[in-house]
């Protein structure tokens, strides 16, 4: 597909080994191809897969690395075959960037699970036409396939948005996927930027919303958040009292843990639904599942859902709590993550890069 124009310089922070530390980076973004569109990022959200990713915690980083993939901004160019955007339009990209747009897992509005290869991540991908290293929104601007670029709604502030790309999403799809709705008893394990997330989320939709956490000091949080009830889970009198009673634990913690409590809390043909990432799981013996009850994992959604979460934010005035940093703040902002001394999610300014003297190459 035709390059339309040249490459553009771009400043960014970003990662060159597990040991280095994200800080100031020169890239540089294609030149447009014919679908492409070019957006002048205003904020991106700080996600913990940025921290882990630019450290390799997980093993499969490639540097150098610019992390970020909650993504929003203004559109500043488009490629000639564009129909979706338009210069000046606010936009935003999440935790993907393409994917084969054929198989049957894309056909049917599940890019997130595309069977070519799977998803090209928004950063430490790769391009498919060119097979070169994809950066993320740690950075002045990004060149996207039109049909990853998704609209912010009007009227929503666009720090707001930034959130929703990751936490929204991974907290909505789940949700919607089951079918969570007036009449529905929805447990939200973790109170961080997903379970926030999930609470607000799940009270929208009509659910009564319970907060699961050993902490009595997220009781007030919860109720604050939109939470119905709080239940805490070293209380063994209480945990036994609402055995059987939700249809759904929304399970968002992050780190390795016993599930096998919130299945018990389980009706049956309930659902414990994984959205943090644990890595290997305490070993679970199976006879707790024979009650009929469902342990399974969610991720990202595809574009059509994610552009409908937008919409029900949007209108629903549902926003994330943040607190917004400058470019130059992001080891800080990573130190109190892992230090759970943040409510509920970072979000860069990224004037704050903008005004940085360039890098050399």
């Amino acid at each position: 597909m035709a390059t339309q124009t040249n490459e553009y310089p771009t400043k960014a922070y970003g990662a060159t080994a597990p040991d280095s530390g994200v800080g100031p980076m020169a890239i540089t973004r294609r030149g447009l191809r014919d679908d492409d569109v070019l957006i002048e990022i205003s904020h991106c959200g700080i996600c913990h897969s940025d921290l882990h990713s630019a450290r390799n915690d997980w093993g499969f980083t490639t540097y150098p690395i610019v992390p970020g993939h909650e993504i929003v901004g203004i559109v500043s160019a488009v490629g000639s075959g564009v129909t979706r955007h338009t210069v000046g339009d606010r936009v935003a990209i999440g935790c993907m960037v393409d994917s084969c747009m054929e198989c049957s897992h894309c056909d049917a509005d599940f890019e997130q699970y595309c069977l070519d290869g799977g998803m090209t991540g928004t950063y430490n991908g790769k391009d498919r036409r060119d097979g070169s290293l994809t950066f993320g929104g740690y950075s002045e601007r990004i060149v996207c396939r039109e049909e990853f670029v998704l609209k912010v709604p009007d009227g929503m502030p666009m720090a707001e948005a930034a959130p929703l790309l990751c936490a929204g999403i991974t907290s909505y799809s789940p949700l919607r996927t089951w079918k969570v709705g007036p009449g529905s008893k929805v447990a939200v394990a973790g109170l961080g930027g997903l379970g926030h997330m999930g609470v607000k989320l799940a009270a929208a939709m009509g659910a009564e919303v319970t907060v699961l956490s050993r902490s009595e000091s997220k009781r007030a949080d919860a109720e604050k958040l939109g939470a119905h009830a709080f239940l805490n889970t070293d209380d063994a009198a209480a945990m036994k009292a609402k055995r059987g009673y939700f249809d759904m634990v929304l399970n968002t913690i992050p780190v390795r843990h016993d599930v096998v409590p919130y299945l018990h809390l389980l009706r049956i043909d309930g659902v414990q639904v994984l959205v943090g990432l644990i890595g290997m799981m305490p070993e679970l013996h199976t006879g707790v599942l024979l009650g009929r009850k469902v342990l399974t994992g969610s991720g990202i959604g595809g574009l059509a859902e994610t552009q409908e979460m937008l919409d029900f934010c949007a209108a629903h005035n549902i926003l994330p709590d943040i607190e917004v940093i400058a470019m130059q703040d992001i080891q800080t902002a990573y130190d109190r993550m892992e230090a759970s001394d943040i409510k509920y999610r970072f979000v860069i300014d990224m004037e704050s890069l903008r005004a940085e003297p360039a890098v050399a190459t």
